[in-house]
């Protein structure tokens, strides 16, 4: 049983890779009738100009707001018991497909250079009407890249409304133990309200997520100054019906449908000025010490001004595990922080290389005004590169939405999600592509 199992898996490897080939092959052919004018440089966003102004770093400032501890535990009183990602995934009962068994038009979009090793697509019918958003995993929590007995990948999604502040938000739990069976079952995104007696459901894009130990940290949109919500991943509590309303209904506790409700803890609130800076996509890096959260903000390819990078650490008290390390008020501030003339980033990444001095800084660019695919690029203060494809050198090469970015150390792959597929390639194929 175990022979013909390993073959299968070699089978479906081989026809994965097979899929994932032909697919770059056709939209690196794609890529070639982009025109030579968009391939130019004239996008290059240049050198990263460090911020050192008060003024400037002021505006990246955050203020923590703990949800009190005594709504928490009237909310699990009237709920139940919470739960943890052992016990959801133990229910886990959606499937992703390979790419092989994905159609032409989802696997359009993916990047085609540097291409994904791994790829699936999420269930049609579960995700009618939703919207993707940022991913994180396992590696994010924890070094050893496992949470409990599980290999897990984060997704959000935030359901279409036809709204730029979105309608309600989920995070669907990928049991990845096994590359060749991903499945997976969701959870909706809450904020507690009246005292712990109620809830209501987060509404917003997840543009960034990050899972940094026991806590899940999410970006929300303009509108609320709250520009962080944070979830603690062992407080998933039940909902007792699956009626379509959120919060307490007659007869229990509703998630829109869902099994499985977040409730969040804590969020982060931004200054109360002009030109505060909202993080729109952020990540983790663990080559910093202590940890810290990387942050972009998305300025439109019209906008009047440059983009800000920057990160915040993350605390070392154990008694403030998986949150950022803030004074005595409650402020959390940035310790490095940037300008770049890149638009429309939607992913970004912060990686020292192995014995290099310097730390690249990874962005992913929505098309934005042009046609078709984004760009990826590396930058520092010396500079900037995009990936290539096609036989004019187009640097419109990767996926169109250009979604979040987060790297998993153990493995070395960079995970992303665009359109309807779930994907991941390594950090190398990038560092290759890019020298």
């Amino acid at each position: 049983m175990k022979h013909r199992g390993r073959h299968r898996r070699r089978r479906r490897g081989r026809a994965l890779r097979a899929a994932l080939t032909g697919a770059a092959l056709a939209l690196t052919g794609a890529a070639t009738l982009i025109s030579a004018s968009q391939a130019t440089v004239a996008d290059d966003p240049g050198t990263l100009k460090p911020l050192t102004s008060a003024a400037d770093t002021d505006a990246l400032r955050l203020t923590e707001h703990r949800v009190p501890a005594p709504w928490l535990d009237r909310l699990s009183g009237a709920m139940g018991e919470p739960v943890g990602v052992d016990a959801v995934l133990d229910s886990a009962d959606r499937t992703l497909r390979e790419a092989a068994d994905c159609t032409a038009g989802e696997r359009e979009a993916l990047p085609v250079s540097p291409a994904a090793t791994r790829a699936y697509c999420w269930d049609r019918a579960d995700t009618e009407g939703w919207l993707p958003g940022a991913v994180t995993t396992s590696g994010d929590a924890d070094e050893d890249g496992t949470w409990g007995a599980h290999r897990v990948v984060l997704s959000a999604w935030s359901r279409d409304d036809g709204t730029p502040q979105g309608g309600l938000a989920r995070v669907s739990f990928v049991d990845a133990d096994d590359p060749g069976r991903l499945s997976y079952t969701s959870a909706l995104l809450a904020v507690p309200v009246d005292g712990g007696h109620d809830y209501r459901g987060l509404t917003s894009p997840v543009t960034g997520m990050v899972w940094y130990q026991d806590k899940l940290l999410v970006t929300t949109a303009a509108g609320d100054r709250d520009a962080l919500y944070v979830y603690e991943m062992d407080r998933v509590q039940r909902a007792t019906t699956a009626a379509g309303a959120v919060g307490r209904v007659p007869g229990g506790w509703a998630a829109a449908g869902h099994r499985y409700v977040l409730p969040a803890v804590a969020s982060y609130r931004l200054p109360d000025t002009d030109g505060a800076a909202r993080p729109g996509a952020i990540s983790l890096d663990r080559g910093t010490s202590p940890a810290t959260l990387v942050a972009s903000e998305r300025v439109a390819a019209d906008g009047d001004r440059p983009t800000r990078l920057w990160r915040y650490p993350l605390s070392t008290d154990p008694d403030h595990s998986g949150l950022r390390a803030t004074d005595t008020a409650g402020h959390v501030d940035a310790v490095e922080a940037y300008e770049t003339g890149a638009f429309e980033v939607g992913g970004v990444l912060s990686h020292r290389p192995a014995g290099a001095a310097r730390v690249d800084w990874y962005l992913g660019r929505a098309a934005g005004g042009h046609d078709g695919r984004g760009t990826l690029w590396r930058q520092d203060m010396e500079g900037a590169r995009a990936t290539e494809c096609g036989s004019d050198g187009s640097q419109r090469c990767w996926s169109g939405q250009a979604g979040s970015l987060s790297y998993w150390a153990r493995t070395g792959e960079v995970w992303s999600q665009s359109g309807s597929m779930l994907f991941a390639l390594p950090l190398r194929s990038i560092e290759d592509a890019l020298d």
